[in-house]
């Protein structure tokens, strides 16, 4: 069991038999009263942020939140679906548990899937991952000596700014979390 100030950003917690992600955390101390705890919680399931408040020495439980590692073997319109790596058991995840991940997932991609109970939640990617370049706009010589942005469209599909010194074929690493180009790999 979690007390209030353990509620740090990124804990699985439990609120009525559904998961949720604390992704804010305020503690306000209160003189000889104790200290009180405001968090906002994600619910992992439907994606609805709702705030909430805990005082004192009260009790929260931990969700119980398993990772699972898939590869990624296609999509279709209205399903992922992901091969267990040891078992070869195939599943699908519905395409709205998956949708933001699927600006970079590419087939073998092996990623970690989060399950409340049997029920898949979330497609958990890594921090960066490599895209190629399927296409990008030549640059104009003399225009690389500066910080030009340009798109360039990633083998996924996925369109993002790249400076300009990118071409066609580079392989490029995308932060997941912002969508932002990091390096040329």
């Amino acid at each position: 069991m979690y007390g209030p100030t353990d509620l740090k950003k990124g804990t699985v917690i439990e609120i009525d038999g559904k998961p949720f992600k604390v992704i804010d955390y305020n503690q306000k101390v209160m003189g000889r009263g104790g200290s009180i705890v405001n968090i906002k919680v994600k619910n992992l399931i439907d994606g609805s942020v709702i705030p909430k408040t805990y005082k004192g020495q009260e009790k929260i439980a931990p969700a119980s939140v398993v990772n699972r590692a898939a590869q990624y073997l296609y999509s279709d319109a209205t399903d992922y679906f992901f091969m267990d790596p040891e078992s070869f058991e195939q599943f699908q995840v519905p395409r709205d548990t998956a949708e933001e991940a699927s600006s970079y997932l590419k087939e073998g991609d092996t990623i970690n899937l989060q399950l409340f109970g049997e029920r898949i939640i979330n497609v958990e990617l890594p921090k960066n991952v490599p895209l190629a370049v399927t296409y990008a706009e030549t640059a104009v010589k003399g225009d690389t000596s500066t910080n030009i942005q340009k798109d360039a469209t990633l083998e996924t599909g996925l369109v993002i700014k790249v400076p300009g010194f990118i071409k066609t074929g580079d392989t490029v690493s995308v932060d997941t979390a912002t969508g932002e180009y990091r390096a040329r790999v």
